[in-house]
């Protein structure tokens, strides 16, 4: 069965990781499977990396939250219509790292919720979104242990607000009837990669 599959988190929480190796999975036992990402690897996608690492900033400025949240819808819709659909129509599951619950959860921190849903009202709906529940500090101990560059949104502070934003989000959700299941990515990696496998049923 053809599906979207999304795989969200805060940042450090192991999506990248664990999609690449769901991807892995999924074609081992004969299934044809796509990972891709978000920000996307198009136009508007690369626009917002080097965004999120300050690129394109003017001094003295910050960008609004409510930019951001109108480019990432922009490339949601671009990366759906470009990448994702084509896949699907193709027969092949698609497995996806952050997808619109990063627009409600991160922007929603900073801009009216029901706008970022509104914008993001085009996107098509997972089949199957996990959610990595990763503590903040945690987290931030994984990026620095991993080397990387503090983007945007990362500092501790930000986090825990986007932290509350996806509790809300999923709650919210999951009562309109989004299967969205909860696993601790804090768990060993083996032990996190068996618990997403039992929930995508392979």
């Amino acid at each position: 069965m053809t599906r979207l599959i999304v795989l969200e988190g805060l940042d450090g929480a192991g999506t990248t990781t664990q999609t690449a190796r769901l991807v892995e999975h999924l074609r081992a036992r004969g299934t044809a499977a796509h990972g891709t990402r978000e920000p996307s690897d198009g136009p508007i996608g690369k626009l917002l990396r080097e965004m999120l690492t300050g690129g394109h900033a003017i001094a003295g400025t910050q960008i609004a939250q409510s930019t951001f949240g109108l480019l990432f819808a922009a490339d949601r819709l671009d990366h759906l219509q470009r990448e994702v659909e084509p896949k699907l129509a193709a027969g092949v599951t698609v497995v996806s790292d952050r997808w619109y619950h990063s627009s409600l959860a991160y922007q929603g921190t900073g801009a009216d919720r029901d706008w970022i849903g509104t914008l993001n009202g085009r996107a098509r709906r997972p089949d199957l979104t996990v959610f990595l529940e990763v503590r903040p500090e945690v987290a931030a101990q994984r990026r620095v242990a991993a080397g990387r560059a503090q983007e945007l949104f990362e500092d501790l502070r930000m986090q825990e607000e986007v932290a509350a934003g996806y509790k809300a989000t999923i709650a919210e959700l999951s009562a309109q009837g989004e299967r969205i299941e909860v696993i601790d990515g804090e768990a060993p990696p083996d032990a996190v990669f068996a618990a997403i496998a039992a929930l995508v049923g392979t």
